[in-house]
């Protein structure tokens, strides 16, 4: 008897477990949120179309490819034969990206140098010693308590242009000179001249050590590998060579410049987000049970020991998405560098606004490039956060 002939049986209709019926009612509901928000979202932008028509003002993102007709102090534009600085001739769109490209490298540096400073403030804030623990304390309390606008203004007007003049500079090291005028440094840059097999065998030296580093397949064939390439980039003509900045008492030539209001606006975020990480920091470690630290020193390993192979995996594993946290609050709040004269996105932004009459959709431009640069930070630390999860096991 086939299914056409048999009769009718109430298990011939598919029925749905709990677990479906759950997951179905789950997307629906987070389908109706969506076009809920949506929907906002179309009614907020027809209301401001329609108050902009009535003042005779029309929505157009063409100021992008007008001229720009101002100068960045700062900054230097991207091409396709290398960096240049940017021009007033260039357009509305191009300023923008210039203003996007500096806040973009103050957060990397600034995130860098306050991670750095804040894990060594959060080590120090549980150190045994009583004057490194109440300085740090002191130091923690005291940052945190104190609005970040007042210290950019400090690093700005109370140290970078209280240096000595350029003709009065001092040089350090051979090459590093620090004055009112900014902070130059020795860069390497490409040699005139060099054959394309030193360039070629300098980046197979480059990538095998990234190799080595990420720690996949033979490191020690990899770590061989880059040293082969170096010494072939040498024998052949090294590609790069230091440029070092030199001082006439007026300029400087060569190296690389950076202006006191860059200074400025690298060290108040570096050291003001610094306090927040050392807190994070000091809670991480004083979480961890009270039993390892016991045990690590039953078994005779010393305090500097029980911090590096028992404390720190440990910690980071708990502190990176707080970590995340706060670099995104660090890369939103170099906004603030237009109290310094600083060009970023939001001090670009700014100019933009005032000679084109495009306010609005000039700060559509700037929310869409912090979000992006949001999510970028996002991604890397979730993606950091996997790996050291997977490497250290689950929670």
């Amino acid at each position: 008897m086939d299914i056409f002939t048999r009769p009718y049986s109430t298990d011939d209709v598919p029925t749905m477990t709990d677990s479906q019926w759950a997951r179905h009612m789950y997307l629906i509901k987070q389908g109706l949120i969506v076009a809920a928000v949506l929907g906002i979202l179309a009614c907020l932008a027809i209301a401001i179309r329609a108050g902009l028509a009535r003042n005779g003002i029309g929505f157009d993102m063409g100021f992008l490819g007008g001229m720009a007709n101002f100068d960045i102090s700062e900054g230097s534009l991207p091409t396709l034969e290398g960096l240049r600085r940017f021009v007033s001739s260039d357009t509305n769109g191009q300023a923008l990206l210039v203003g996007f490209l500096n806040t973009v490298k103050v957060s990397i540096i600034a995130i860098a140098l306050s991670t750095v400073l804040g894990v060594l403030i959060g080590v120090a804030r549980v150190s045994r010693n009583w004057l490194v623990r109440q300085l740090s304390f002191g130091l923690v309390e005291f940052v945190r308590n104190t609005p970040l606008l007042i210290q950019l203004v400090f690093w700005y007007f109370a140290v970078a242009l209280k240096l000595p003049g350029l003709a009065d500079a001092s040089v350090w090291l051979g090459g590093i000179i620090l004055s009112q005028q900014g902070l130059y440094l020795p860069t390497v840059v490409g040699a005139n001249g060099a054959p394309i097999f030193a360039i070629w065998a300098l980046l197979m030296s480059v990538v095998f050590l990234v190799g080595a580093v990420a720690r996949k397949g033979s490191r020690t064939l990899k770590l061989a590998g880059a040293a082969l390439g170096l010494v072939i980039s040498v024998v052949l003509g090294f590609p790069l060579t230091l440029q070092v900045p030199q001082a006439d008492g007026v300029n400087v030539v060569g190296g690389l410049s950076l202006t006191p209001e860059f200074g400025a606006l690298v060290a108040g975020l570096s050291v003001y987000t610094a306090a927040f990480i050392a807190e994070i920091v000091r809670g991480a470690i004083l979480s961890l049970p009270k039993g390892q630290w016991e045990a690590s020193a039953a078994l005779g390993l010393t305090r500097r020991a029980t911090f590096v192979d028992i404390v720190v995996p440990q910690v980071f594993r708990v502190v990176l998405p707080a970590f995340g946290n706060q670099y995104i609050s660090l890369a939103k709040s170099t906004s603030l560098g237009i109290a310094i004269g600083f060009s970023d996105l939001f001090n670009v932004y700014g100019t933009v606004a005032n000679q084109s009459g495009r306010s609005l959709e000039g700060v559509i431009v700037v929310m869409l490039a912090y979000l992006f640069l949001s999510w970028i930070i996002s991604a890397v630390v979730n993606l950091a956060n996997s790996r050291v999860l997977k490497a250290g096991g689950s929670r």
